[in-house]
């Protein structure tokens, strides 16, 4: 038993201080916090477990969540005007869908920083449209961060052909936290663990909904031998969002 311990590393030592961009801790407007006290006890528990700098990305979904710039920012507000939160900040998880090709085109996207726009897909099939989407995302001069990719299946093979395909298409990869664990999958967690091996992961995040994700979290071990590779995803978190925050 102590030899297996040996092989396993603690996720929280290796994440403190990173910013975390991609949750759904804004109350009231996705699948995530109801309100704005479930928006602060989420807060408090990401600040326990080492991490202050926060983007709230709630999901912008066509008719499932058609939130707007202005949606979101009340959202924002509702949580500073009742607690003054000095490293929060706001941006989104836009679906890439029909509708996301509008927000493009009146220019309505919330960039995480500068540029960077955080995006995903469909659990069950990749956009028909997906190089028209990449093609004006980029004609715009922004840069995907695809979030989870180690969750669609449909990507999945052997050569991680798929992933490397979009890598030369300009998305960059955000790896979510629980994907480390059987969360979503035996798997999940198997692509999770192969893409940092073969370095195609570019950030690590929570997707945090509720607090049970940030306790799962807090228990997360992956191999030993990952940790120089995690350990450099953090840097990338880190140099990604300095100039959001310093």
């Amino acid at each position: 038993m102590f030899s297996i311990f040996k092989k396993k590393s603690f996720l929280i030592d290796h994440i403190e201080g990173v910013t975390d961009f991609h949750n759904h801790i804004l109350p009231g407007i996705d699948d995530g916090a109801k309100n704005v006290k479930e928006s602060l006890e989420l807060i408090r528990e990401f600040n326990r477990l080492g991490i202050y700098n926060l983007i709230a990305t709630p999901h912008v979904i066509g008719e499932y969540y058609p939130n707007t710039p202005e949606s979101i920012q009340n959202a924002y507000n509702q949580i500073q005007e009742k607690e003054k939160i000095k490293n929060l900040g706001y941006s989104a998880e836009y679906m890439m869908d029909q509708h996301f090709i509008e927000i493009i085109e009146k220019n309505q996207i919330i960039p995480l920083v500068e540029k960077k726009v955080l995006v995903e897909m469909s659990y069950f099939q990749p956009p028909l449209n997906l190089n028209e989407i990449l093609f004006k995302l980029q004609n715009n001069t922004f840069q995907p961060i695809l979030a989870h990719p180690e969750r669609y299946t449909y990507l999945h093979s052997k050569d991680l052909e798929k992933f490397r395909d979009l890598k030369t298409r300009g998305c960059k990869f955000q790896l979510n936290m629980l994907s480390l664990t059987p969360h979503y999958g035996i798997g999940i967690q198997k692509m999770a663990y192969k893409l940092i091996e073969y370095n195609l992961i570019d950030y690590i995040c929570s997707d945090v909904h509720k607090i049970s994700h940030l306790e799962k979290i807090r228990e997360i071990k992956f191999p030993k031998k990952l940790e120089t590779k995690v350990s450099s995803i953090k840097m990338n978190n880190l140099q990604l969002m300095e100039k959001r925050f310093n």
